[in-house]
C-alpha cells in the first residue's frame, strides 16, 4: 500500500512539474502554439538516401517520460488517436491527467467509504474521464469533415473542369474551409510539396482522417491515375452518393428516434423508482443498500441494465 502510494506521489508530482512548464512557455512565447501547430507536419531528419518527412510528434514536453513513451506498443494508436481529436497537450500530459485523476479518486473514495473496491471503482470512473473526452472531440471532428467532405469534391470537381489540375483544386478546398478539413488538405499538399508522391500523400490523408468516404475518395483518385479516366465526374459521382447516404442516414435516424426514447425511459425509469420510495418509504429502499441479500439484488440489477443498454443501442445503431 505504501509502495503504491509512493508511485501516485512521483505521477502527481510529475504532472504538477510538467504543468508549471507547459504554463511557464506558453506565458513566455504566446505565439508558440501557432507556430507548433504550422510546422507539425514539415519535414525532420537528416539527408541520406532519400528525404525523410516523416513528423516527430513529441509524445510530452518532458524528454525523460518522452523517451518512455516510445517504447510503449500502444502509444502509436493513443498519439493517432490525440491527432484525430485535435488536442494541443502531448500524450504524456493525458497519461499523467489520468494517473492524478485515478489517484484522487482513489484517495477520496477511500476517505469517504472505507471500502477499497468502491475506491477503485471511483478511481476508473475518474481515470477514464481524459479518454472519453479526447474520443468525444474525436468524434464531433470526424462528423464536421464529414460533413465537410460532399461540398469540398464537389469545388475539386468545378476547378478540374474549368482546366486546374488535381493540386490545385485541393489548394482551393483547403483555403475554402475551416478546421478539419482545410487544414488536413494543407496538410497533404505539404508532403507533396515536400517531395512525396500523390496517391501516398492521399493515403496518409486518409489514415490521418477517420472517415470511410474519403477513403472511397482516396481509391478513386488513385486508381485514376494508374489507370485514367475523367476525375472531374468520378469526384462529382462520389460526392452524389455521399450527399445520398446523408440523406439515407436521416431517414433512418427519424424512424429510430422513437426506439432510442424508448431506451432512454427505460434506463431513466429505475432510478427515478428509486428516488421516489426514497421519499415515500425510506426504510423499504434502504433495505437494499444495508441488507447482503439486497446488494446482490442491486449488483444483479445494475448488471442487466448495463446488458439491456447495450442490446439496445445495437438494436437502434443503424449502420447507412
Amino acid at each position: 500500500m505504501y509502495i503504491i502510494l509512493a508511485v501516485l506521489i512521483f505521477a502527481i508530482c510529475i504532472f504538477i512539474i510538467e504543468m508549471c512548464h507547459y504554463a511557464y512557455r506558453t506565458i513566455r512565447h504566446p505565439d508558440r502554439r501557432k507556430i507548433r501547430k504550422r510546422l507539425r507536419g514539415l519535414a525532420s531528419g537528416r539527408y541520406g538516401n532519400g528525404i525523410s518527412i516523416l513528423r516527430r510528434r513529441s509524445l510530452s514536453e518532458i524528454p525523460l517520460l518522452h523517451r518512455i513513451l516510445l517504447r510503449v506498443p500502444v502509444v502509436g494508436r493513443l498519439d493517432r488517436l490525440l491527432e484525430q481529436a485535435d488536442v494541443r497537450y502531448p500524450l504524456g500530459f493525458f497519461l499523467l491527467l489520468t494517473i492524478f485523476l485515478a489517484f484522487i479518486g482513489f484517495i477520496g473514495g477511500s476517505l469517504a467509504t472505507r471500502n477499497y473496491a468502491l475506491s477503485i471503482m471511483i478511481a476508473a470512473l475518474l481515470a477514464g474521464i481524459p479518454v472519453l473526452y479526447v474520443r468525444s472531440r474525436k468524434k464531433r471532428r470526424m462528423k464536421k469533415f464529414q460533413g465537410q467532405l460532399p461540398d469540398a469534391l464537389e469545388l475539386i470537381a468545378r476547378a478540374l473542369r474549368a482546366g486546374h489540375a488535381f493540386s490545385s483544386g485541393m489548394k482551393l478546398a483547403a483555403d475554402e474551409f475551416d478546421d478539419p478539413l482545410g487544414p488536413e488538405f494543407e496538410q497533404t499538399l505539404d508532403e507533396v510539396n515536400f517531395g512525396i508522391s500523390v496517391p501516398d500523400a492521399l493515403k496518409n490523408l486518409s489514415s490521418r482522417i477517420d472517415c470511410p468516404d474519403l477513403k472511397y475518395f482516396v481509391v478513386s483518385v488513385i486508381l485514376q491515375r494508374e489507370t485514367g479516366g475523367n476525375l472531374a465526374e468520378i469526384i462529382e459521382s462520389i460526392a452524389y452518393l455521399i450527399r445520398e447516404r446523408f440523406k439515407l442516414h436521416g431517414r433512418v435516424r427519424v424512424l429510430a428516434a422513437e426506439g432510442k426514447l424508448s431506451a432512454t425511459i427505460l434506463l431513466i425509469l429505475p432510478f427515478l423508482i428509486v428516488l421516489a420510495l426514497r421519499f415515500i418509504n425510506p426504510e423499504l429502499i434502504n433495505t437494499l443498500f444495508t441488507d447482503p441479500i439486497g446488494r446482490v439484488i442491486v449488483a444483479a440489477g445494475a448488471f442487466w441494465m448495463i446488458i439491456g443498454v447495450l442490446v439496445m443501442k445495437r438494436i437502434i445503431a443503424i449502420r447507412v
